[in-house]
């Protein structure tokens, strides 16, 4: 089954989802750290530094700054690649499991309200 929404139900969509992520009292993440834990999350591992900022393009330090605020509220997790010790390995963990399923459900719950 395939959803096509018009660009403004598309632009509505994406604002009741953030506006609801921003009134909840989890984590109010920037479009760098969604980004970042979404390709984590649905794409198959290893996940390294180096590779989500060439695949995000942006630089090293930028992806490291996203993964100190995300480690913190424990929904990502560092650990130093045992193979390759310049590597540094970005793992899942349950609580950022539990956000993306959360908000996950908020997209089909809104997306319901807004379908033309």
């Amino acid at each position: 089954m395939t959803l096509e929404l018009k660009p403004l139900h598309a632009l509505k969509l994406w604002h009741d989802v953030m506006v609801e992520m921003v009134r909840d009292e989890g984590p109010d993440l920037s479009a760098r750290q969604i980004s970042i834990l979404l390709t984590v999350y649905l794409e198959p591992p290893p996940h390294t530094v180096r590779g989500l900022a060439a695949k995000l393009g942006v630089s090293k330090p930028a992806i490291t700054r996203a993964l100190d605020t995300m480690g913190r509220l424990d929904l990502l997790r560092r650990k130093r690649d045992e193979q390759d010790k310049r590597n540094v390995l970005v793992q899942r963990t349950v609580k950022g499991s539990v956000f993306l399923t959360d908000f996950a459900d908020s997209i089909i719950e809104k997306a319901k309200v807004i379908q033309p």
